[in-house]
């Protein structure tokens, strides 16, 4: 006798059947195997009370630098003049002063950046200068004081020391690779708000003829740099300090966004371990204010043009006039003003430069002895053409 036909819904359930049994069997007893198979087809999901890691974010860099991010309030006495009476035409004498000058407190808000695990913190001069007390709130909301090892104007940086050891510190490594298009982060202070973690890209490099300082090769950024900011630290995606920020755009330009701008690395790092070891900056000085210089036709550039001397400075007893073209310093053709200033700044004060050049078309040889450069606002000011 034949056996009657399989029915095929019984066939389906089977099947079904087999595969729970299957599905089963791996759970129990492979579930590394089971969960490869859901991520490869997408079925993966966080559930509650868990999250999957974060891609793309900075926590980590960020852990590793903001400890060495501390909080500055510096306190100045401001004293105001006394009050002076308006004039009246139909009275003598109202003219004069009257009262006492007052004086008031004032309190500025920064960042630093702890350099050494002994406690040199770096910020910015114009963050402390003129400042009588300075505080300093750790990262852990300690409160100390500072002292000011020694300041630099011309950069626009300041060395300060607070009693400690085994600080958290960043190094200042001036190699840290730094590309236009990175990704960077401002760690500082904003507005007196608390620590806080900005994020953008480097816009460019090398930026100067600013106004900002004397010796200037800012990193320009779009990261938010706000008041209180200036001295904080500018990091990459790795935690490692790549500049000091300084200044943002809007001081000068109040409709710029998204335009600040932070000292090197090398720059922090040079003028650290000069007020460490000196108290001050060392500089080489020649005592002139010099611009880009062109060919007469002015289609191409050609050495550099002196527009100032200083009375008594190097240039001035060795006869330089405005107006004198350089073309070569000790051998090498110049033609950037910026970077022969800092060929000057970095020679040592009492070594001899030998300058060639050229007056109304005439060439010239001058050997010179470079003097140390004075404080910012104590140099005379430069005679200009008349």
């Amino acid at each position: 006798m034949a056996s009657p036909p399989s029915h095929p819904a019984r066939f389906v359930a089977l099947a079904a059947l087999s595969g729970v049994a299957l599905a089963l069997a791996l759970a129990a007893f492979a579930p590394d195997r089971v969960l490869a198979l859901r991520q490869a087809a997408g079925l993966t999901r966080g559930t509650a009370g868990t999250q999957s890691p974060a891609r793309g974010g900075y926590a980590d860099a960020v852990a590793r630098a903001a400890p060495a991010v501390v909080n500055i309030y510096a306190d100045r006495v401001i004293v105001e003049p006394p009050r002076r009476l308006i004039p009246d035409i139909g009275e003598q004498g109202l003219t004069g002063l009257v009262g006492q000058p007052r004086q008031r407190l004032e309190r500025s808000l920064g960042s630093g950046v702890i350099v050494s695990r002994d406690g040199y913190v770096l910020t910015n001069h114009h963050v402390i200068v003129g400042a009588g007390a300075i505080q300093i709130v750790l990262w852990d909301g300690r409160v100390t004081r500072a002292t000011v090892v020694g300041s630099d104007q011309d950069t626009d940086l300041a060395v300060l020391k607070l009693d400690g050891e085994n600080l958290p510190a960043l190094a200042l490594d001036p190699d840290a690779p730094l590309r236009v298009g990175d990704v960077v982060l401002a760690i500082g202070n904003p507005f007196g708000l608390g620590q806080a973690v900005s994020q953008g890209i480097v816009s460019a490099l090398g930026r100067s003829q600013l106004h900002i300082a004397t010796f200037e090769d800012f990193i320009q950024t779009d990261a938010a740099i706000n008041r209180g900011n200036s001295g904080g630290a500018l990091v990459d995606t790795s935690g490692r300090l790549v500049g000091i920020n300084t200044a943002v755009f809007t001081q000068r330009v109040p409709d710029a966004n998204g335009i600040g701008f932070a000292i090197p690395t090398a720059t922090a790092r040079n003028v650290l371990e000069q007020i460490v070891r000196e108290g001050s900056v060392v500089r080489g000085w020649l005592g002139m204010e010099y611009m880009q210089g062109f060919s007469p036709l002015g289609i191409d550039q050609r050495g550099v043009v002196i527009v100032g001397v200083h009375p008594g400075s190097p240039a001035d007893r060795a006869g330089l006039r405005p107006g004198d073209v350089l073309l070569t310093l000790n051998g090498e053709a110049v033609f950037d003003p910026i970077a022969l200033g800092q060929q000057e700044a970095a020679m040592t004060p009492g070594s001899s430069v030998r300058l060639q050049g050229e007056r109304a078309g005439v060439p010239f040889t001058l050997d010179i002895t470079l003097a140390r450069r004075p404080a910012a606002g104590v140099q005379p000011p430069a005679n200009a053409p008349r």
